[in-house]
């Protein structure tokens, strides 16, 4: 992973709510629902599509078109990729 794509994902975690939003894909496995998205926070539909698109031009998030609705995954190579750049940088 080369270095402007670790600064891209770091900008993308460094918003509170966006970690949020990460931290609900913990809980489903099997993607999150912009709606859902917007029921879990306390914030406005502009702001909440504005978060997603952050973790998605972070590669963080992977969106899926389904109907009328789009739902995101977890791209969890990346995320491991991103975390396997950060310990390597431990001593």
């Amino acid at each position: 992973m080369d270095n402007k794509k670790i600064e891209k994902i770091s900008k993308a975690l460094s918003d509170v709510s966006r970690i949020a939003i990460l931290q609900q894909f913990k809980k489903k496995h099997d993607g999150v629902y912009c709606a859902e998205v917007n029921d879990m926070l306390d914030l406005t539909q502009p702001s909440v599509s504005h978060h997603l698109k952050q973790l998605v031009d972070a590669d963080l998030l992977i969106p899926e078109k389904e109907g009328r609705n789009l739902k995101y995954s977890l791209n969890q190579k990346v995320l491991d990729d991103y975390i396997a750049c950060l310990n390597n940088l431990k001593g």
